[in-house]
């Protein structure tokens, strides 16, 4: 059964998700009143299973969405329920424990207690207690993600909505499910770029997992999946892994995490080759092992005086480095000693091609840093599989050392780095390029204000705004703080700050909510242009300047650098 939002689209996330807190309240007595009756007809039979697997069911269905809405304490009460069912829904028990009936009596009562104190909040405004944000409908329906198609299972309408809500306001539309099977049937007839499922169900408690294992057996292919789960266990994480699940989160879940893990899942983009760095004093044999790995797909260059080892990789920046243990001049091991002394290329994967079959002179030279070695004449599936699973590595460390926590965006670090190559590229191509820093408007006024959590949803806001509406030829990144900072390529003075207007007024436009609270931010910028300034330096305090001036003239606005 398909459950669609019944609220118009022009209704706020947030009071959607207010009206489905207060309805999670409403329904309360009636669902505590269901684990009373189902405790007492426990406590009558005590070997009766089925009985004990409904009542964990509906106490685990508490803890997830109650946390969810932010009721932790109601949550709370009803795991120390579920904990005591666990193991004996596990593994019925032959004789229960001493006291254990009594236990579950007394978790039961608290839960009550709890919830008779939250049932003055039903008349009332509920805080949300999760800050969040939503971008306006405009800019959803134009958003960079191509409006990817997310199928959501859970069998409490209450996640549902609240995930639904969470993930437009990120630019996905989300279709939801309260059964695997009307799951099952919808992604046979509509593909989705990725599905986010409940592992437990009341079919049983693992239908979550046995529906996408019988969905990648009818497709003949995996459907990428995200699993929810209120349990953390191990083997809840193994059924996932299992069935193929490509992240897995606790409930309740931060959106920007999983925000984070869907936008992986669904980003579409072209394999970068791998490149590959061969030095070898042998020009023949340095050329065979390129050739095998060109028609791999890979990208290689070949040094065959290991004095320019270095330089050369500086230039070409390889993901890994395959070389001979002995050529004149200096030997193998001297020269990862002397790329391991560059930060750069700490982490960098070294791997010997070599005839020695001395074990003890071959584990001696890994401990200067080398990752591996391959025995020469090298087997050509070998060759592949130690480049492709040691490169693949080397950019997954990349990415981490390049991106920002937070918001996913380029570090300080690396953008300097880009923006430095973006200029020499534009004055080799004889192009033109801007240079924009964007900084929020009294952030540090709402982190004291909403707190912290409510500062990273802005931070988080603007830099989704920012990948939404730019090219994927410019690039953002997160300068430090609250500062961002943006690459527009062949764009002229003009051009990029009219562009960078525009989405300043429409940052303006995202509404921000913590608890009962909405307010909007907006943010000043500065442009400046190459070749205006020729370089770095002068580009970067050029573009401050203009910064400086945006916030002189009060703020909320753009100043472009120059006449």
């Amino acid at each position: 059964m398909a459950v669609h939002p019944s609220s118009p689209p022009s209704v706020p996330a947030s009071e959607r998700i207010a009206r489905l807190r207060q309805a999670y309240l409403a329904q309360l007595p009636e669902r505590l009143a269901q684990a009373q009756a189902l405790c007492a007809r426990l406590a009558a039979a005590p070997a009766d299973r089925s009985v004990a697997v409904d009542l964990h069911r509906l106490l685990h269905s508490l803890k997830g969405t109650g946390r969810s809405f932010g009721f932790a304490e109601l949550g709370t009460c009803a795991a120390q329920g579920e904990d005591l069912l666990q193991p004996w829904v596990d593994e019925p028990a032959q004789a229960l424990p001493e006291g254990w009936l009594a236990s579950l009596q007394h978790s039961l009562q608290r839960l009550q207690a709890v919830a008779d104190g939250l049932a003055a909040l039903q008349g009332g405004a509920v805080a949300s207690g999760v800050p969040g944000f939503a971008l306006p409908q405009a800019q959803r329906q134009g958003a960079r993600s191509g409006g990817r198609v997310v199928y959501v299972c859970d069998d409490e309408p209450f996640v549902l909505e609240q995930l639904a809500a969470q993930l437009a306001c990120f630019g996905y539309e989300a279709e939801c499910f309260t059964e695997p099977g009307a799951l099952h049937d919808a992604v046979l007839a509509r593909r989705p770029d990725a599905v986010i499922m409940d592992i437990h169900f009341p079919q049983g408690h693992s239908a979550g997992i046995e529906v996408l294992l019988a969905l990648s057996e009818e497709t003949g292919a995996p459907v990428p999946a995200i699993f929810l789960s209120s349990r953390s266990d191990f083997a809840a994480r193994l059924g996932a892994v299992r069935a193929g699940g490509q992240a897995y989160f606790v409930k309740p879940v931060r959106a920007n995490e999983l925000v984070a893990a869907l936008d992986e899942l669904t980003r579409q983009q072209v394999h970068e080759p791998y490149r590959v760095l061969i030095v070898d004093d042998e020009p023949e044999i340095a050329h065979y092992h390129a050739i095998l790995l060109q028609e791999a797909g890979m990208v290689t260059c070949e040094v065959h005086d290991p004095r320019q080892a270095l330089e050369v990789l500086a230039a070409f920046r390889p993901d890994i480095v395959l070389m001979d243990m002995y050529m004149p001049h200096c030997n193998g091991r001297e020269v990862a000693r002397i790329i391991r002394q560059e930060p750069h290329h700490v982490g960098l994967p070294i791997v010997y091609l070599t005839s020695e079959t001395d074990r003890e002179k071959l584990f001696s030279a890994m401990r200067i840093g080398a990752e591996g070695f391959l025995t020469k004449p090298v087997v050509h599936n070998e060759l592949i599989a130690a480049v492709v699973i040691r490169a693949e590595r080397m950019r997954t460390l990349r990415a981490l050392m390049a991106r920002d926590s937070l918001t996913g965006l380029f570090n300080h670090t690396m953008t300097t780095q880009m923006l430095e190559n973006a200029i020499a590229r534009a004055r080799r191509d004889g192009g033109r390029l801007s240079f924009a820093m964007i900084d929020i408007d009294g952030f540090k006024a709402v982190n004291d204000t909403y707190g912290h959590p409510a500062g990273d949803q802005v931070l988080l806001a603007l830099a989704r705004v920012l990948q939404q509406r730019l090219r994927s030829t410019d690039t953002v990144g997160r300068y430090g703080g609250e500062e961002f900072a943006v690459i527009l390529q062949d764009e002229d003075l003009a051009q990029a700050a009219h562009l960078i207007d525009t989405l300043r007024q429409d940052f303006a436009r995202v509404s921000f909510h913590c608890a009962d609270q909405e307010f909007h931010c907006s943010f000043s910028a500065g442009v400046a242009t190459f070749p205006r300034h020729q370089s770095f330096e002068h580009l970067r305090e050029a573009a401050d300047r203009a910064l400086y001036e945006a916030k002189r003239r009060g703020r909320n606005c753009v100043v472009a650098d120059g006449p």
